[in-house]
């Protein structure tokens, strides 16, 4: 049988209502499987400690022994291999190369006399070893009753990926091993790997080893790339050795993951010219780069600069097996091309109109060499600027319309829009989120369920040219590995279900009734997921002298229950329905709830009169839209150890709070930070950007009423520089009273780049 009509039969039963009798476990899979048939009035099987797994043939036991490794990560009792045929009941595993099953699909089935997966790859047995694992981890008890059931599953899409950027920030081998641990567990199946960029190389080439031991490190920028104890500089570096990648690279194999390793060029190039000035176009002697932001420095086009990537690809080739090498090819501004005399006469020779012509002859040249080691050649969709290479795929990331094109000049298309699948920026409006992009969206869990990789626009033939959609991790703004997960799970599951489950098979209600049982895996295999969707926010809202209007959400949408006194809200507690009226102070302790328990340990909020005249910097919104708006990371240590955060709007650096309680308010309270401007723009941004003209030789704290245009009601002189912990409280009395509440403008004046304030919080006295 066909796999589209293995998969039409699947689709017959895909609403089929999953129901378990007795104590039997209701079915709770992400990515929802394509048909699943349970049979309430079957019995059950029961599998514990005493289970036996009996697996024929060397995949079999391959597969047995990744499900036992799995259940102990989670915490539970690895149970008893043995060759198949040795036990009359147990889990049956095997490969079946004669199946009509899909080479990633497969076929779970449960009876009361065992469990039986099979499968025509060991791919897809593997996925269906991971089905049962999340079957078996649903509960923590050690025998879990499974009920009769039957699940025909089989992929979407082929192209099911995660990119993870370690040029900003470098993950340990042993890091970036457990992402592909959790991948599998997503049934997700390509590991996009970002290996060089402006601010580091990070894979070792044999050839030329400046690429690692230059372009490998960096100074930071601030505080942060100052030893404190001897005043030298500190170097940020890190790469991954060759030994370390193939290990890295079979630890992904034997996951049935594909690595697909991404060389960036023929911008994000200044990490290689620092290591290497020749490449370049100017020729001379850079810095690895400690700025975000577009960067102007670009490869040249000479032949001794291919014969030089040539070497490089032939080492990456080499490493990975796999089908792909990513050559990047986005964000190159095309300055420094345009400004040498030695590339505008390249040009000439070689009769192109523009440099955008140059740009595609580029990525010609590179398709050239990566098709010389049997590679495909995948870029970001600015190549198909000047037209794309013949065998070029399009990984398209300003939206769709990249891919459509793609599509229809018949090339094959991963899709990967940033307002849709871009992990760095935030889930929720929680000040509790680590760096990131808060601003001009969010996208949280929902968008990236909804998002459709394949277009109405395309017609059928074009349509398969979708290979299936991958979600980005950008760590620009992510120090910690533990803020990659946090930004990467759960949201990552929703692209899972996206690229795995039929169209029709998707429901997002139904996926929010799943998804709690994640979040008791993700504890159990310690992985650092969000916790901030699953919490409950508190709104910014007016009060009075002696009351406070509450208001309680949950970013998902789960139900709230509170209390008001301090105690731990339970399935008893009030249901929040609409604002609260509450005397002051309030104790209020709050959780969502779903499934009968409570999702996170309750949220603890003391409000009192003072706390409603102060809001912290992630509780105010941007003056202006005109961003980039980043939540970043300060460069100083504060003695616990902490790092602060700060939103801050490049562009036009200014901070609005809403409802700002002014009755009986005399005075202002302004904590400000310093920050180093860590963000290289172009001269047409930096012509954009905004600066308040200082009145005094350091500049002004300046706060106005209404609107950045409305009447100044509190200044102070800015100091020269931070105190030691680097910030500063600046006093203000209030130039005028007013017996309501308003809208606060706060800015700082003066253009100090390299550096800038930032605000850190603001009280009403």
């Amino acid at each position: 049988m066909r796999r589209s009509a293995w998969l039409s039969l699947c689709l017959l039963a895909l609403c089929q209502p999953a129901r378990a009798g007795g104590d039997a476990i209701v079915p709770s899979l992400i990515p929802q499987p394509a048909s699943m048939r349970v049979d309430a009035g079957a019995a059950a099987f029961a599998v514990d400690a005493s289970t036996v797994v009996q697996a024929e043939g060397d995949a079999a036991m391959r597969v047995a022994g990744q499900l036992n490794a799995f259940l102990a990560k989670a915490g539970l009792t690895p149970l008893s291999i043995a060759a198949r045929g040795q036990g009359a009941r147990g889990i049956r595993l095997a490969v079946d190369p004669a199946s009509s099953i899909p080479a990633e699909g497969y076929a779970l089935s449960v009876g009361d006399d065992g469990i039986t997966i099979r499968a025509s790859s060991e791919a897809g047995l593997f996925h269906g070893a991971v089905t049962l694992w999340q079957l078996l981890t649903q509960s923590e008890a050690a025998r879990v009753t499974l009920p009769a059931m039957r699940i025909e599953d089989a992929p979407r899409f082929p192209w099911r990926g995660y990119m993870l950027d370690s040029a900003r920030h470098f993950q340990t081998p042993a890091q970036v091993k457990q992402l592909l641990d959790t991948m599998a567990l997503h049934k997700l199946n390509v590991f996009h790997w970002h290996l060089t960029d402006d601010q580091g190389w990070r894979i070792e080439i044999k050839r030329h080893p400046r690429l690692t031991q230059v372009g490998g490190c960096r100074i930071p920028a601030g505080d942060a790339g100052i030893d404190p104890a001897s005043g030298k500089p500190a170097p940020y570096c890190g790469w991954y050795s060759q030994d370390e990648i193939r290990d890295i690279v079979a630890h992904a194999t034997a996951l049935h993951i594909s690595v697909v390793p991404e060389i960036d060029m023929p911008g994000h190039a200044t990490a290689a010219i620092a290591a290497y000035p020749a490449l370049g176009t100017e020729g001379r002697q850079i810095p690895v780069s400690a700025h975000r932001g577009i960067h102007a420095n670009l490869f040249n086009v000479n032949d001794a600069t291919f014969d030089f990537l040539d070497g490089v690809f032939a080492e990456v080739a080499q490493l990975f097996p796999g089908r792909y090498i990513h050559v990047g090819g986005d964000e190159a501004i095309k300055a420094q091309w345009r400004a040498s005399p030695r590339v505008q006469a390249r040009m000439r020779a070689l009769g192109l109109a523009d440099e955008d012509a140059l740009q595609s002859w580029f990525i010609h040249r590179l398709e050239a060499l990566v098709h010389a080691y049997g590679k495909r050649l995948i870029g970001w969709d600015e190549i198909l600027d000047g037209g794309l290479a013949p065998d070029a795929t399009v990984m398209s990331w300003r939206g769709i319309d990249g891919g459509v094109a793609a599509a229809r000049q018949g090339h094959d298309v991963v899709m990967s829009p940033n307002a849709d699948l871009y992990l760095d920026y935030l889930q929720t409006d929680s000040p509790d989120e680590p760096g990131g992009r808060p601003s001009p969206r969010l996208i949280p869990m929902e968008r990236f369920y909804r998002f459709e990789p394949v277009p109405e626009a395309l017609d059928a033939p074009q349509r398969r040219h979708i290979l299936g959609l991958q979600a980005n991790m950008w760590t620009t703004d992510d120090v910690r590995f533990a803020a990659v997960e946090h930004n990467t799970f759960p949201r990552l599951l929703a692209v899972a279900e996206t690229g795995w489950t039929p169209k029709a098979g998707k429901d997002y209600a139904s996926f929010l009734q799943r998804l709690p049982a994640w979040t008791r895996r993700y504890a159990a295999l310690g992985v650092g997921y969000a916790s901030t969707p699953f919490r409950v926010l508190l709104a910014d809202a007016p009060a009075g002298h002696d009351k406070a209007t509450l208001q309680l959400s949950n970013p998902l949408g789960y139900p709230v229950r509170y209390t008001l006194d301090g105690s731990e809200p339970t399935l008893r507690s009030p249901l929040y329905t609409g604002p609260i009226e509450a005397a002051l102070p309030v104790q209020l302790r709050s959780a969502a709830f779903a499934s009968g328990a409570a999702l996170q340990p309750a949220d603890r909020f003391e409000v009192t009169a003072a706390s409603l005249r102060s809001r912290g910097n992630a509780q105010l919104q941007p003056c202006s839209a005109e961003g980039p708006v980043l939540r970043m990371q300060d460069d100083t240590v504060q003695a616990d150890g902490r790092r602060a955060l700060f939103n801050v709007a490049f562009m036009q650096p200014c901070w609005r709070w809403e409802q700002a309680p002014m009755t009986g308010a005399q005075h202002i309270e302004v904590r400000a930070g310093r920050l180093p401007y860590v963000i290289d723009q172009s001269e047409e941004e930096n012509a954009r950007r905004r600066y308040l003209p200082a009145r005094s030789a350091h500049g002004e704290l300046d706060i106005r009423a209404g609107s950045c245009d409305g009447d100044l009601i509190a200044t102070a002189p800015l100091p020269a520089r931070p105190d030691a912990d680097g910030f500063i409280t600046l006093r203000a009395p209030l130039l005028r009273r007013a017996d309501r509440t308003e809208a606060l403008c706060i800015r700082f004046s003066g253009d100090f780049r390299p550096d800038m304030w930032v605000l850190d919080r603001v009280t009403l006295r």
